[in-house]
């Protein structure tokens, strides 16, 4: 039961409170009733992952993709299967959250959607200009394109619902699912975010980095982490002008970065053709890889799988978190093009390359989560549960204050002093100007009464609440100047 605590209870007995010591007590017990019915929960999932085994001298990564084909079903076959699209590339791609359906973009223009198990297509444009990167939003319904100059979002039939004319030149989107922000990274180095369900511009930043064309999000948390020219990776939040952590990763410029779905583990890729993979929690390096050329693209799988993609080739790496492999679980070669965009399909034993010369989809067993949510990611939901979906998740919907590199600090109390509060708020004024010198607010207490504040604020507001309170005050005067005359006509 250990794995499904929620953390550690707080000391109950210390409480004086009978109301706050009652509801941590029920607290505790839905705690314990929830980890108890998981593991009870443990024996419906009957699926597991399974990988390729080598039977003697033989090695897993030498199995093509063509021996793989002749020994798995059917299903899975018609899983395997290129898209040969060699006159508008290269292309890059993304899956929806419960991997049904897909969105394909290439670079001189050509986008196209479709439900890729069965073939359907969803829409298709051809836009006569330049097209940078692609990003589904909540569900296949939406998504955004980064296009030459503005960045513009489609409906699934492929008519053009906004232009966000403030994202400019962007080179990168990312979307974050649980605060319903689109996030920008462009030419001009300027970190956006845009509130998809109420068109608001929650913040932008200026990096002060240059051109930036790496960026992705932590799905732990919800933090974008940012890859520049000069071999630093940048970590931010909407709620921060700053970055919250700023971590020197290699010798030259990154190229790719990849993040867990725990967010514990961060892979990076420089043109210094190293692979390196960091620890979130203490941000030190953990093991570095070797790649005969740049790695151009990486990604991390339900299951922990490392996909690096450089020139023609993609190499799948097993346990490389733990400890340094010395040979790749799987290798793939895709001749005569360059491979742009390695990406894994949610639940599924596949990956999609996005290359020169179009749309490639391989199958690495063992590299999808075979038991899923329902309520979570469902590959199997119709249009109603779909619907249904969408209006619990708008109604849940996160404020973009809530992201922070620990998420678990909702709730609970900041016991530091006074001395270290006072501090951080100084460390954070000079990091937001730095040119400026820090001056701490002082504060005059006993010269202002709640009342005498109210009205100050409501200067220009005449109502009936304001007209009470201005004639209870005159009131209060005449009675004091009343009583002080008859006291000193008494002497």
């Amino acid at each position: 039961m250990n794995k499904y605590n929620r953390g550690q209870s707080g000391e109950i007995r210390s409480i004086n409170d009978k109301k706050v010591k009652g509801n941590m007590k029920k607290f505790e017990r839905k705690n314990k009733e929830a980890a108890f019915k998981s593991v009870q929960s443990e024996l419906l999932l009957t699926e597991e992952a399974g990988y390729l085994e080598a039977e003697g001298m033989e090695k897993t990564y030498k199995f093509t993709q063509e021996q793989i084909k002749e020994n798995v079903d059917l299903s899975t076959q018609a899983k395997m299967f290129n898209l040969e699209l060699d006159k508008l590339g290269p292309y890059t791609f993304d899956y929806t959250r419960n991997g049904r359906d897909m969105l394909i973009a290439g670079k001189k223009g050509h986008i196209s959607t479709f439900n890729w198990k069965n073939g359907k297509l969803g829409c298709e444009l051809f836009l006569n200009e330049t097209v940078r990167d692609a990003k589904w939003l909540h569900n296949e319904t939406m998504f955004a394109v980064a296009q030459k100059k503005y960045t513009y979002i489609y409906d699934s039939t492929g008519m053009e619902l906004h232009c966000l004319r403030k994202h400019t030149e962007v080179n990168k989107l990312e979307f974050l699912p649980y605060h319903f922000l689109l996030v920008t990274i462009g030419n001009a180095g300027w970190l956006k975010y845009q509130d998809t369900s109420t068109g608001n511009r929650v913040a932008e930043f200026n990096t002060k980095l240059g051109r930036c064309d790496c960026m992705v999000q932590n799905p732990y948390n919800g933090i974008i982490n940012l890859g520049h020219s000069n071999g630093t990776v940048t970590l931010w939040s909407p709620s921060m002008s700053s970055p919250l952590v700023k971590m020197l990763c290699h010798k030259a410029p990154i190229q790719s970065i990849a993040i867990d779905n725990g967010g514990y583990y961060m892979a990076t890729a420089g043109l210094d053709s190293r692979v390196k993979i960091w620890d979130l929690r203490t941000y030190k390096e953990l093991q570095n890889y070797l790649s005969p050329t740049p790695a151009s693209s990486l990604s991390i799988s339900q299951k922990g799988l490392l996909a690096v993609g450089f020139g023609p080739h993609v190499n799948i790496w097993k346990d490389a978190f733990k400890e340094k492999q010395k040979s790749p679980y799987m290798s793939h070669l895709q001749p005569s093009c360059s491979i742009k965009t390695v990406k894994f399909c949610p639940f599924e034993d596949i990956l999609g390359l996005g290359h020169d010369k179009g749309f490639s989809s391989i199958v690495i067993p063992g590299s999808g989560e075979p038991n899923f949510d329902s309520l979570e990611a469902n590959p199997y939901e119709t249009v109603k549960q779909r619907r249904e979906k969408e209006v619990h998740d708008l109604l849940e919907k996160l404020q973009p204050e809530t992201i922070a590199l620990n998420p678990n600090f909702i709730g609970s109390v900041d016991r530091a002093s006074k001395d270290i509060i006072e501090e951080e708020k100084k460390l954070e004024w000079e990091a937001a100007h730095p040119n400026e010198k820090f001056e701490p607010r002082k504060r005059t207490r006993g010269k202002s009464s709640s009342l005498r504040r109210y009205l100050r604020k409501q200067t220009h507001v005449i109502d009936e609440k304001k007209v009470n309170i201005i004639a209870i005050y005159i009131y209060i005067y005449i009675y004091i100047y009343i009583f002080l005359f008859f006291l000193y006509i008494s002497f």
